[in-house]
């Protein structure tokens, strides 16, 4: 018989529907392999076996009296650190916040919760939640299960190396500057970035988010197939109203025309040879389906990235990075100052002006996307980076930055994108996951997922893998 563990989320729920296995166990092989592989990986930094267990009684407990447990019922899913989970902490990654014990739910984890999830563990992040590689000083270092050399993306680095390694079949993941998209490239999964207030969120425990938060952040799923993407959204996105930018629109929309546009290099970005191959790849599956492929340059993304990055920093800024001394992590100290060299400081009247260029830039996305309303990109110009490279020097933060242009630049127009795991190439580390990134109009995650279904079946079958040993990897250990 398969390992529970092994199955996808589609495949669980449709099991314990039938009665075929018994959530409970279901959660004590979710639980089992939690316990074999997290220790390789430090995925999961917080468990909850006792409250799995009790979570997958009552799905069984359900279904026994008749009634629907939600679309999830029995699915192991991790949540990410940063959110709030009643009964734990929500340390962002973060010492100063070890002891800010949430007293009610994030909507997300309600959504999850009411959807009939088993919650298994909360993952890792870096410190603040700003980083695409996951260390901080509470939790310690996340590798990636498929090449420790290599990071395993960050800020939601410990949901996709728990995916990835077969602990649970969903992680939850936040997306501000490709958080959700990029961990998913380097761990060989699939992440989606949904629109702007397509899944609600808000942290009880915290203040009200930063404007720039508020416009830009979003949560969304981590999964080994895309059906479990968009099984993971519809849970993700039912209503609650202690989110005002959640919005009641319907998963599926109006069929719009099957027309694509391939951009290799936006605005000049060097896109490695690997990378364009993966989009050539991925292009030529969507035209054998019947679609058309237009290469065209897409709208501005770097103009875009710089106003992010400022919103990014004008909330620290505001309060003199009071937070951050406080912290005094070493990689976040030394992420903020190249991000303050990159980024000088502006004025509140160029603040304004950053929001109401928001507007135009948004604006000329929407037209493209009508015309187009696929645009297939680069998730990063490069392969997933070797670990800890933004800490390396000044170069290699400047090199991680350029690269990773279309991640930053695209949530100033709260669009969404996914990140599609397209198969595995030799990288002067070894062996590397590689994927590409499609992008869509507002609110239609539809479009997005019915191409990313094309393009993962023309591709090798994403599954759980066996942590490769550090010692065994290109490279050697990772560092600590």
């Amino acid at each position: 018989m398969t390992d529970l563990w092994r199955l996808s989320a589609t495949e669980t729920t449709a099991r314990i529907r039938a009665r075929e296995v018994s959530a409970r166990e279901v959660a004590r092989s979710a639980l089992n392999r939690l316990a074999a592989v997290n220790p390789a990986i430090n995925a999961v930094v917080q468990e909850m076996p006792e409250q799995a267990l009790a979570a997958a009684g009552a799905v069984d407990a359900a279904l026994a009296r008749g009634e629907d447990p939600g679309p999830l019922a029995g699915v192991p899913v991790t949540i990410k650190v940063n959110v709030d989970q009643q009964g734990f902490a929500t340390t962002n990654g973060l010492r100063i916040q070890a002891e800010q014990v949430a007293e009610a739910d994030n909507p997300v984890v309600a959504n999850l919760r009411r959807a009939g999830a088993v919650v298994i563990g909360r993952t890792n992040t870096p410190a603040f939640s700003l980083r695409w590689f996951t260390r901080n000083g509470l939790h310690g270092h996340t590798l990636n299960p498929r090449n420790p050399a290599l990071t395993p993306g960050g800020s939601s680095g410990g949901a996709a190396a728990a995916t990835a390694a077969g602990i649970g079949a969903i992680g939850h993941g936040t997306d501000i500057g490709g958080s959700i998209r990029f961990p998913a490239y380097a761990c060989g999964i699939h992440g989606l970035r949904p629109t702007l207030g397509r899944v609600p969120a808000w942290n009880p425990s915290g203040a009200e988010r930063a404007i720039g938060a508020q416009l830009m952040a979003v949560s969304g799923p981590l999964a080994r197939s895309v059906a479990d993407i968009r099984l993971g959204l519809l849970a993700m996105m039912a209503e609650d109203l202690r989110d005002p930018w959640w919005a009641p629109v319907p998963l599926d929309l109006p069929p719009l025309p099957r027309r694509a546009a391939l951009c290799v290099r936006p605005e000049g970005l060097n896109t490695a040879p690997e990378v364009e191959k993966a989009l050539r790849d991925a292009a030529a599956r969507l035209q054998d389906a019947g679609w058309s492929i237009v290469e065209t340059p897409c709208p501005p993304l770097r103009e875009p990235a710089a106003l992010q990055a400022m919103l990014w920093l004008a909330e620290n800024r505001r309060h003199g990075n009071a937070a951050l001394a406080r912290e005094n992590d070493p990689d976040a100290n030394i992420v903020f100052a190249q991000m303050e060299a990159l980024c000088p400081e502006v004025s509140f009247h160029g603040f304004q002006d950053a929001l109401q260029k928001r507007a135009g830039f948004t604006r000329q996305w929407q037209m493209f996307l009508q015309r187009y309303p696929v645009l297939l990109l680069p998730v990063c110009a490069e392969l997933p980076f070797p670990d800890l490279l933004d800490v390396a020097s000044p170069e290699a933060f400047r090199r991680v930055m350029e690269a990773q242009l279309t991640q930053v630049g695209l949530p100033l127009m709260g669009l969404p994108g996914l990140s599609v795991a397209t198969g595995s190439v030799a990288g002067p580390l070894g062996a590397a996951p590689v994927g590409v990134q499609l992008i869509a109009g507002r609110y239609r995650e539809d479009m997005l997922l019915d191409a990313g279904a094309i393009i993962e079946a023309g591709s090798m079958p994403v599954t759980a893998c066996d942590p490769v040993p550090t010692s065994t990897a290109p490279g050697g250990p990772a560092r600590d």
